[in-house]
Order: C-alpha cells, then structure tokens, then sequence
C-alpha cells in the first residue's frame, strides 16, 4: 500500500485517512508523508470558500477519526482502528486512573487531564478559563495538552469558529478537546489494551514501513516514539 493520494476536496482527505490510517497534516521527518505535500493550492488557502483549516472539524465528525499532535507535536489524522494500537501503545497499557494510582502521571497533566475528563468535549478557551492558565495564573497549557495527546489520553473532537452577526464563522477555529474513551465509549474502552503494547508498536511499525518503504527505520521509529 503506497502512501499516494491529492486533496482537492474534503472528501479526498477523508478517503486517504480510511485508506491509509495515518495522515499527517503538517510535513514532518519523513518527506511526502503529510497534507502539507498532497494538497492542491487552491485547498490549502483558498482566496474564496473552505478549505483544510474549515475541513479539520467535518472531517473529525465524518469518518471518527482521532486528530491530535500524535507525532513529534505535530498534528495527525488517525483512524480509529490505527489509533486503539497507537494509544495501547504511546499508554503502556494502562488507562489514566491506572496511570495516576501506580505514580507514573505528572501531576500537572493529571489536573488538565481531569478538568478536560470532567467537562469533554469542552473548547480550549472555556478549560483555560476553569482551569485558571493564563494571565497571572497557571501557565503552561499548550504544553501540557499537548503531552496529553501525544500519549493518547487526549483527543481533538471538533474546532468551533466564532459567528458574525449574521451567523458566518470567521477566525481560526478553536479546537475542542476531549478524551478517546468519551469521544468512541465502550467500542475504544473495551478493545485498546487486547494487545500487547509491543505488538501494537509492531503494527504500526509493519504498516508505516509498507506505506513508505523509502523512509528509514530510524525515522519511522522517531516518529511512533
């Protein structure tokens, strides 16, 4: 299976993200294996209409996927099947309450992870504003939540824009969070720790190297961690 596909309209990137299983969005280590590279000019900023950055979120909701900085802190398209393996892997093997009562969660990542687990899906702004981060209080929130992700506990759901008067959406949207378990329930809960993480890192490994059989073996394995 070669990692080989153009976006021009939403639809493309959906198909590539169920083909394919990861879908990076920005370039990254290994060249072609991103959006970046395989999307029209016209779809990475367009001059009128959407374009990528407005079909983040109806992508997200369409096809299930889990969107979040999986890889290097950088963003990625995972589909639900690749991302059980991804997150069985990056977890140990162990959910968060597993996690915290071994003593293996920093506890400033255990606090964010809380107050998303608590209000999922909730909008970056709306946890920065009950969680106290910025201004004169705790800092570090981007860095945080995106350990979250990395690790698989924390997922992107959606991206909200802003309205007009007249109900048009401008801006950058803002991401709303929530966690793997919340956004797929039992089907993720139930079925994320059947393997091994060792085999699940060998999935993705095998499945990676077949996509992008030119990339090297240290640069694959840069990037699943």
């Amino acid at each position: 299976m070669k990692f080989d596909f153009y976006v021009r309209r939403k639809s493309d990137l959906i198909a590539a993200i169920e083909e394919f299983g990861f879908v990076p969005f920005f370039r990254n280590r290994i060249e072609g294996f991103s959006v970046e590279e395989r999307i029209s000019p016209e779809a990475w900023f367009p001059e009128t209409g959407e374009g990528i950055w407005e079909w983040k979120g109806p992508v997200i909701r369409e096809c299930r996927c889990a969107y979040g900085k999986f890889f290097e802190k950088k963003a990625v398209f995972v589909s639900k099947e690749w991302f059980l393996h991804l997150a069985n892997y990056r977890r140990g093997g162990y959910d968060y309450d597993a996690r915290s009562d071994e003593g293996l969660a920093n506890y400033r990542e255990e606090t964010l992870y809380n107050l998303i687990d608590k209000n999922a899906p909730a909008l970056s702004t709306a946890l920065k504003r009950k969680g106290g981060y910025g201004g004169g209080g705790k800092k570090g929130f981007d860095s945080l939540v995106s350990s979250l992700q990395s690790q698989c506990y924390v997922v992107v759901n959606d991206f909200v824009y802003n309205t007009d008067k007249f109900g048009k959406p401008y801006g950058w949207g803002v991401a709303q969070y929530t966690t793997p378990e919340k956004f797929y329930g039992k089907a993720f809960s139930e079925t994320v720790y059947k393997n091994e993480p060792e085999e699940s890192y060998e999935k993705i490994f095998g499945h990676i190297k077949s996509m992008l059989p030119y990339a090297g073996e240290d640069e694959i394995k840069r990037l699943i961690g």
